[in-house]
């Protein structure tokens, strides 16, 4: 039996997170949508074009160790407004979210694009301030040495060009649930999103 969970929303809000515990407690799939164009994006520092790296990716893709970069989540959002770079990848994502015994995808247009029947579908934001204080204490436990100012900028400018692209933007399903994660801790924003997929199922 297929169970799909999709979760949306912007980068360092919590969805990542959430969606691996969610996973994980279900005993479900997970899949971070956001590598597929991260590694797509990787794979043009070596002289591929999008178009190109996005049909030619592999699993062993998904495991480079430069995915979590901030270069390469500027590429990551610079091929995902590619329309035929979307279009390579949406059967691998959708082939996905129904295998058996249920699936995870996080990422941006899983619940309005990629995932539209899916049986729960929500939105994980938080204040643009919070989530640049977040990723960065995640790049400085990398050794990456960035202000928050800088990744407040960087995170605004994926933002809006995410939101403004004509395929795909980042938004809530009409049907989602809209979790704020700014006041929340991590553990409290995963029991709140476990209890409402327990009665879901229920």
């Amino acid at each position: 039996m297929s169970f799909c969970i999709a979760i949306d929303g912007p980068a360092a809000a919590g969805k990542g997170t959430i969606s691996k515990a969610v996973a994980a407690h279900f005993d479900f799939a997970h899949l971070d949508t956001g590598l597929l164009y991260r590694a797509v994006g990787a794979k043009t520092f070596e002289g591929f074009s999008p178009i190109e790296a996005a049909m030619a990716l592999t699993a062993d893709d998904l495991e480079r160790d430069d995915l979590r970069s901030g270069d390469a989540g500027q590429a990551a959002s610079r091929v995902a407004a590619i329309p035929e770079v979307r279009a390579a990848l949406v059967d691998f994502q959708q082939a996905f979210a129904r295998r058996e015994g249920g699936a995870v995808l996080d990422g941006r247009d899983i619940g309005t694009v990629i995932c539209p029947d899916a049986e729960v579908k929500l939105y994980v934001t938080a204040s643009d301030e919070v989530r640049a204080e977040r990723r960065q204490k995640e790049l400085a436990g990398k050794g990456e040495t960035v202000s928050v100012e800088e990744v407040l900028a960087d995170l605004r400018e994926r933002d809006e060009r995410d939101a403004a692209r004509a395929t795909a933007p980042l938004k809530p399903a009409e049907d989602a649930t809209v979790i704020d994660t700014t006041e929340m801790t991590i553990d409290e924003a995963v029991a709140k999103v476990i209890a409402l997929i327990e009665a879901r199922r229920a």
